[in-house]
């Protein structure tokens, strides 16, 4: 057997009751084949580039939410160093997950003053905000958790519709980053660029090329279904959400939706934004896009006929509104989520 011409890279993925079992079990697979996958499909000699284990309080076993059991490989607090901490995804309800695992909080805070990177996958990130390591810090996690994530921790900067982000850690003792990944497979658009990070572009690439990821998917809000009805206690608010829900087809001004309710623009503006995070311009364009993205997700449907049915007779307009929404054309969203493609 040859010697390897490098060290394997550390890898730790945080364990816990509750943890999503394919989240788990995909960061174990994706980081262990590296460097092996391929080799063998060449029938080259395999050369592991991460020494993967799955750490968790105790080293006791983890019941996944799916009720899998998963054997640790070991106790979390004899970890003393590692080059990646990877917190993988909150399958059980986020609080109950976060306060039956509180004494993590304390392991995630000391290897973070280490030089390892932290990463997190969808609400993996509510385990890093808990910590306090994204204070000030960019962040994301799964577009319906967005909502929850910023009134649990405000003082984040979550950018909702990435599908990772990237930031320098608060501790001065730590010389690495902290990565976090939106939800389900964004996994492993993090999971590729931290391998490159590790083991160059080239490695990278073979590991896209052996799991067969698309690693150029963009960003979150092609996948996004915007909440239009946000709890609040407005009633004038709520008379003008369902007015436009009912009427979106039509030409709608917002001087003449505030005469309907007898208020000034300025008032309407104030009140929408502070119930709904919008105005209600952006109101009325979110519903007839959420409209216009049903309709193509129904089936073959002409960018014109769409236009019309959403209440734009500017096709070049509505296009621009859509993708600005999407990140997406009409025709590139038809081709990725339509039931009739295949």
């Amino acid at each position: 057997m040859s010697i390897p011409y490098f060290t394997p890279f550390k890898v730790i993925i945080v364990g816990f009751d509750g943890v999503l079992g394919s989240a788990l079990t995909g960061a174990l697979d994706l980081f262990s084949f590296t460097g092996v996958s391929w080799q063998r499909f060449l029938d080259e000699p395999v050369e592991p580039r991460f020494n993967v284990q799955i750490a968790s309080l105790g080293g006791v076993d983890i019941r996944c939410s799916n009720r899998l059991i998963m054997q640790a490989h070991c106790d979390i607090a004899k970890v003393l160093d590692c080059d990646l901490l990877l917190i993988p995804t909150i399958g059980d309800s986020i609080d109950k997950v976060l306060s039956q695992n509180s004494k993590l909080i304390a392991h995630i805070k000391r290897l973070a003053n280490t030089k390892a990177d932290i990463a997190s996958n969808c609400s993996g990130a509510f385990f890093l905000a808990k910590a306090g390591l994204l204070d000030g810090k960019v962040a994301t996690t799964h577009w319906g958790y967005a909502n929850k994530f910023k009134a649990d921790y405000p003082l984040v900067d979550l950018q909702e519709n990435q599908f990772v982000t990237q930031s320098k850690s608060a501790s001065k003792n730590q010389s690495g980053n902290i990565f976090c990944a939106a939800g389900g497979s964004a996994f492993y658009d993090l999971g590729l660029l931290l391998i490159e990070r590790y083991c160059g572009r080239e490695i990278s690439t073979q590991v896209a090329k052996t799991q067969i990821i698309d690693s150029k998917r963009g960003n979150q809000n092609s996948y996004t279904n915007v909440s239009l009805h946000r709890p609040h206690s407005d009633p004038l608010v709520k008379q003008v959400q369902e007015f436009i829900e009912e009427n979106f087809r039509q030409p709608m001004q917002v001087s003449h939706l505030a005469t309907m309710v007898n208020v000034t623009p300025r008032t309407l503006n104030r009140r929408f934004q502070a119930c709904v995070a919008m105005r209600p311009i952006e109101y009325i364009q979110a519903v007839r896009i959420e409209q216009a993205k049903r309709l193509l997700e129904l089936g073959d449907v002409t960018i014109k006929s769409l236009a019309e049915q959403v209440g734009y007779d500017d096709i070049s307009s509505f296009t621009r509104l859509f993708k600005r929404a999407t990140e997406l054309t009409p025709k590139e969203y038809q081709e990725k989520f339509s039931r009739l493609a295949i």
